[in-house]
């Protein structure tokens, strides 16, 4: 965790400020962002589904990326008052408008990866 008033943390939120690429990036960054919000894009799912989808996803990371993921307004949690608890996650309108974004490195992907 960085202090809020450190010079990296006051000089990223600049930079996210003057440069939409840098906002996206730091947005959708990371290891799992990518895959959570990819298969999000195919419609809800469950917490648990969303889970078994990655497995390679640590269950504290996946938390951690959802969590960011919906305070940034990417994601909705929708919890249905069941027993057992049920939890589903679903893009929402700003996420939807990803999905282009997503498509458009996904080719860049296949196409530059070495193999």
């Amino acid at each position: 965790m960085r202090k809020e008033n450190s010079t990296n943390t006051l000089n990223k939120q600049q930079m996210e400020k003057d440069c939409g690429m840098s906002y996206t990036l730091s947005t959708i960054g990371g290891r799992w962002k990518p895959a959570i919000l990819w298969r999000l894009t195919h419609g809800k799912m469950r917490y648990s589904a969303l889970r078994d989808s990655i497995p390679q996803v640590t269950e504290r990371m996946l938390v951690l990326q959802l969590r960011e993921l919906e305070k940034d307004g990417l994601i909705k949690r929708l919890v249905y008052a069941e027993v057992p608890p049920r939890v589903e996650y679903e893009l929402t309108e700003k996420g939807n408008s990803l999905k282009a974004v997503l498509n458009s490195l996904s080719d860049w992907g296949a196409k530059n990866r070495i193999s």
